[in-house]
């Protein structure tokens, strides 16, 4: 019984070839669609989402613009429950063209590495890096876009720090799970610090942020709030959050963009569920006669609603699970074209089990009111109906 009632639903949805084509194709580019604006959005808040949960940054509390004195290294490590401590300097030169953009830190090698061992760098790739005052490291993602290898030189054309900076990279690091950012480089901050003070005296011996490994996550709040104590009312106060928070304050900035694409994403599964809906009410209305024919013959209202359900269904999962399955390919050519625009951009689980629910919603609820009225049909009416 059960395998006739699903050839009969295949049946039905195939006697109008063009029609059924047509919606499942909607839903496959519906569901793609849906897919991959949530997987833009995941994209965004990667970086929070990568965060450790006992790494605290601290920064200028007025603005990241604001550097901070590299004195403050030691009294913050004397702060009761830090573990360990690092600093960074952001970069922001150009390589050969302003399109060519990709984080770059000036780092201390040996704590820095020691604080993320999320960037896996190989023994032999970190001693010739440490060895070199003009050695990077390079991300995966970063190399393979722009073809480097070690060995080879990079020039980058300074913004923050002006003038021609040549660096030779030394490693190509690797992250130690999926969702590791592998689109940055890292330079000796002692370099760029020399540098500097031999140009710029005014502007050495200063970091953008420290990163503070705490010991434990439950002692973040402490910490941080004893941190900030020790340079309150100091010529630079600080402010020190989670790496999270840090991270999502940037996410903040775009906030409109991220509500925006949100939105688009719903609309495209509210337009198809009404088109859906349109499909499968014309479909009942055709059918009519020969839905009160079986209820002539015996069939109970709950079946020939099923059918409806059945068919709507069916158009609609089929639609879905195709768009899933293109979702994968699609992404990672789109990744691939946007560089390291998006580091990280990979199709989570929850994308396709939210595309998969948005499918199963668009199917159950365009079949609700043609089911309704079916089920409610007088025989003697559905026979009247011409179609």
């Amino acid at each position: 019984m059960t395998a006739s009632f699903f050839k009969l639903i295949v049946l039905n949805a195939g006697r109008h070839r063009l029609r059924a084509g047509l919606t499942v194709l909607g839903m496959v580019v519906a569901i793609l669609a849906f897919g991959l604006l949530g997987t833009v959005v995941d994209a965004w808040y990667a970086g929070a989402e990568g965060a450790a949960a006992n790494r605290l940054v601290t920064r200028s509390s007025i603005s990241l613009a604001f550097p901070l004195p590299l004195s403050y290294k030691e009294r913050i490590r004397a702060v009761d429950g830090v573990r360990d401590i690092s600093w960074a300097n952001w970069f922001g030169g150009i390589y050969k063209e302003p399109k060519n953009f990709f984080p770059q830190f000036a780092v201390d090698g040996e704590s820095y590495f020691r604080l993320y061992p999320e960037f896996v760098v190989g023994e032999n790739a970190m001693r010739d890096f440490l060895r070199d005052r003009k050695g990077c490291i390079v991300g995966r993602k970063l190399a393979d876009v722009h073809g480097f290898k070690v060995g080879d030189t990079l020039t980058l054309k300074g913004t923050v720090y002006p003038g021609n900076w040549d660096f030779v990279i030394r490693g190509i690091y690797d992250g130690a799970k999926k969702g590791t950012d592998q689109s940055q480089m890292f330079l000796h901050w002692a370099y760029l610090n020399e540098t500097v003070k031999a140009r710029m005296p005014g502007r050495a011996d200063n970091v953008g942020v420290f990163i503070v490994e705490v010991e434990g996550a439950d002692r973040v709040a402490a910490v941080s709030r004893a941190i900030d104590q020790e340079f309150a009312n100091s010529r630079a106060e600080t402010l020190t959050e989670t790496e999270k928070a840090f991270a999502l304050g940037f996410v903040a900035m775009t906030e409109a963009i991220v509500v925006a694409i949100r939105i688009v994403s719903y609309l495209v599964i509210f337009i198809i569920m009404a088109v859906m809906a349109n499909t499968m009410a014309m479909t009942a209305r055709e059918r009519t006669a020969e839905y009160a024919t079986l209820r002539a013959l015996g069939f109970s209202p709950a079946f020939v609603a099923a059918m409806i359900f059945g068919e709507s269904l069916m158009l609609a999962l089929g639609g879905g699970l195709i768009g899933i399955a293109l979702t994968f390919p699609v992404a990672a050519a789109f990744a691939a074209r946007m560089g390291t625009l998006f580091p990280v951009f990979n199709v989570s689980e929850s994308t396709v089990l939210l595309q998969f629910g948005c499918a199963l919603t668009v199917g159950v609820v365009a079949a609700i009111l043609p089911m309704r009225r079916v089920a409610r049909l007088s025989i003697v009416d559905g026979l009247r109906a011409v179609g």
